[in-house]
């Protein structure tokens, strides 16, 4: 999946299947519903969901708690533009699962 697919998947009311947990997670964050992202992420130990985590505290203005996920996620804390984030993190973890 492209990442303009994934962007436009959007339209619809539940996420493509066959997305990892953490592409899942960042789904939902794009429709703007945090609390199903976070619940999604939160419990996951890999690298990949942390960054979505420590995406998703961001959004919420958790600059430390983001911060800490940002360490588990091995990825320098982020300071930019929330949107250019979120494509970014969408294109590296579609990229990633393209092999």
């Amino acid at each position: 999946m492209t990442p303009a697919e994934f962007k436009r998947s959007l339209s619809k009311t539940k996420p493509p299947s066959g997305l990892s947990l953490a592409v899942t997670g960042l789904w939902w964050a794009g429709k703007n519903d945090w609390n199903k992202a976070h619940k999604i992420v939160m419990d996951d130990d890999g690298a990949d969901c942390a960054w979505v985590h420590a995406y998703l505290h961001r959004v919420e203005g958790d600059r430390d708690n983001a911060r800490y996920w940002y360490g588990r996620a091995r990825w320098p804390p982020a300071d930019g533009d929330l949107a250019e984030e979120w494509a970014a993190i969408a294109a590296a973890l579609l990229r990633s699962a393209a092999g």
